[in-house]
């Protein structure tokens, strides 16, 4: 794999993540899941943040960054919390294998951004309730 490869990786599950985690936002309440609600609204304006700082890169190392897909598939969680929570830790999971690919495959200069990346996403995975996983090469 190479690093423009592990870009358009870690791009896909970025945008993916965009996608999904605003749906799980929208079936939270501020006023009656408040924790979850500002979890997901944090979680979502990093996934854009990423998600554009993701393009940039590619296009800086002259590619030309894959799309977005035109739908996402949505597990129905029936504005149930716990299943909010799974779905969006299972999302999580997946972005931290795409940065952990990302950080394997970047070159010296670009791996703290991977990295970075990666811990933020470990640290979103807590605070959905996932439990501490070691990270690659730890």
């Amino acid at each position: 794999m190479t690093y423009v490869d592990a870009l358009q990786g870690a791009l896909t599950a970025e945008h993916a993540a965009v996608y999904v985690v605003g749906y799980l936002g929208a079936q939270t309440s501020a006023s009656a899941q408040p924790q979850l609600f500002d979890t997901l609204t944090v979680a979502y304006e990093s996934h854009r943040e990423l998600r554009d700082l993701l393009v940039e890169a590619i296009r800086e190392a002259g590619d030309e960054p894959v799309a977005a897909a035109a739908a996402y598939d949505l597990v129905d969680v029936a504005g149930d919390p716990t299943r909010i929570r799974r779905r969006a830790l299972t999302l999580e999971r997946g972005c931290a294998a795409a940065y952990g690919y990302l950080v394997a495959n970047s070159p010296s200069e670009q791996r703290r951004f991977a990295a970075e990346a990666l811990v933020a996403t470990a640290v979103r995975e807590i605070a959905l309730g996932g439990r501490p996983r070691p990270l690659p090469g730890r």
